[in-house]
């Protein structure tokens, strides 16, 4: 179980300081909340525990999932929707989103990006064609969750929707850099290397936050609520075995998030009486590129079977393949297929035969003949009717004119990459609001960013994460700034 932080009763409180929105965390999400708050003409205290704003989304690519036809798409002339943004969210995200969190989110996206640009974070009308990751060069706009792949392309008009700020390669140190400027120009007041402790409340209420600060503790009293912005769990060895499957968890080495990922802000929130949701449930990229030519080859599992169309969304291969076989893949390939490339996929077994090469590998021989030989008959008809592979990565394996077949390695107790962060946390409403077992709001609380239950239910598409957490904290703040209005205007 989730052990919570205990709140402390206002009756046991003396305030040092009033001020009308309390933020705790400054990575894209925290950062957005101030950002919100202040532009709604709200008093903001935001409290960083690390030396300055960050987090896990200045170590991240960047990437931005919106849609519903930003100017960014249009410049790029990808015609979308907030109706197709929804259908493909739905189908790609679930089971089980929260349709309304969707809706609301989709709706504002367009919006949202141009804020995000008026905010100073800039973006080139570029588009990337090699998907699933930011683009090598400054190009701003990629696929990036499989909107353009089986099941996908049947359910949505495919659109393009990472959205990358105009830096080349890996943005999100840059992206943090813009949105920690905004925040330091804003007139919020940020103090760093501080510690939320405990949430303060009134009853049903949640009207302040213990913080440990270099000059000693502080009670801050927030008139408007306090927005929870500190991250996930991913570095919370007891959280995670107690929600996460150990045999589904790959080494901390690849676990992606900062030390402050600890789960902290969600135990605050469960002390103070919200409710959380799908602790259990995470995202894992397994990258077979860039090239997205290496997809021609196919994956297999220790019985030597296809389980996915090879030119998926890297995370739900990733999440499928340690999920559901264990982390014992295969990526089948050969000597025309295979290239090199950045990430150092290698052809670790080659053989003439597939049944030579699944001895190798310790599979069924049988079954990994029958796999390449079906395969390669439906290739060479251009068609893959058993998971419906695009043609353009469709290409007999081990044929004429490559020498042999070969295997590439990707077993996660091998040393490949299965990149693991966590989604559950707290569940909130389309305003950021912290709701309680019933689904009430707990009044003057708030959560964003991996603190809050993601968007993505049960998986994932890249984006997502500094999508909806800008998008929500933007919109927590401003719901925060709009009680503390409130506030000030009651009488005495």
């Amino acid at each position: 179980m989730t052990e919570p932080l205990p709140a402390r009763d206002v009756g046991e409180v003396r305030f040092d300081e009033a001020v009308d929105v309390v933020v705790v965390g400054l990575g894209a999400a925290g950062a957005s909340a101030v950002m919100g708050a202040r532009q709604a003409g709200a008093d903001v205290l935001a409290v960083e525990r690390s030396g300055g704003p960050g987090g896990t989304s200045a170590l991240s690519g960047g990437l931005l999932y919106l849609g519903g036809g930003t100017a960014l798409q249009s410049a790029c002339g990808f015609p979308d929707s907030p109706e197709n943004m929804a259908a493909f969210l739905r189908a790609a995200l679930g089971p089980g989103v929260d349709d309304d969190r969707v809706d609301a989110y989709c709706e504002g996206s367009p919006d949202h990006f141009a804020w995000l640009v008026s905010i100073g974070v800039p973006f080139r009308a570029a588009f990337c064609d090699e998907p699933n990751r930011e683009s090598a060069d400054d190009a701003g706009l990629l696929f990036t969750g499989g909107e353009d792949t089986f099941p996908f392309d049947e359910l949505a008009v495919p659109a393009p929707r990472g959205h990358k700020p105009e830096y080349v390669d890996s943005a999100g140190g840059f992206l943090m850099e813009r949105l920690g400027a905004a925040v330091s120009t804003s007139g919020a007041r940020v103090v760093a290397d501080a510690g939320a402790e405990a949430l303060v409340v009134d009853g049903a209420h949640v009207v302040g936050l213990l913080v440990t600060t270099d000059d000693g503790p502080r009670a801050v009293r927030a008139r408007g609520g306090v927005v929870l912005a500190t991250g996930g769990f991913i570095h919370n060895e007891a959280m995670v075995a107690d929600h996460c499957p150990l045999a589904h968890v790959p080494d901390p080495a690849w676990r992606i998030g900062t030390p402050n990922d600890d789960g902290r802000g969600i135990r605050m929130g469960v002390g103070a009486g919200a409710a959380t949701t799908r602790l259990d449930s995470f995202e894992c990229a397994l990258p077979l590129g860039p090239p997205h030519r290496l997809a021609r080859g196919i994956l297999v599992d220790r019985d030597g079977r296809r389980f996915i169309n090879e030119d998926a969304y890297t995370g739900r291969i990733g999440l499928h393949a340690l999920r559901d076989h264990d982390g014992v893949v295969y990526l089948i390939t050969d000597d025309v297929i295979h290239e090199p490339n950045p990430i150092g996929l290698r052809i670790g077994y080659a053989a003439a035969t597939p049944e030579e090469l699944a001895a190798d590998l310790g599979i069924p021989p049988d079954a990994l003949a029958r796999t390449v030989r079906e395969y390669n008959e439906a290739a060479t008809r251009g068609d893959d009717p058993a998971f419906h592979k695009r043609a353009p990565f469709l290409q007999a394996v081990g044929a004429p004119p490559a020498t042999g077949i070969g295997a590439v390695d990707l077993c996660v107790d091998h040393g490949a990459i299965y990149a693991t962060f966590t989604l559950g946390g707290l569940v909130t409403d389309r305003d950021g609001a912290a709701l309680d077992g019933e689904g009430r709001r707990l009044s003057g609380l708030y959560a964003v960013g991996r603190t809050a239950a993601s968007l993505a239910a049960h998986h994932y598409a890249s984006g997502i994460s500094l999508g909806d957490g800008s998008f929500f904290g933007r919109r927590a703040g401003r719901h925060a700034a709009d009680r503390a209005r409130a506030d000030r205007s009651s009488p005495a």
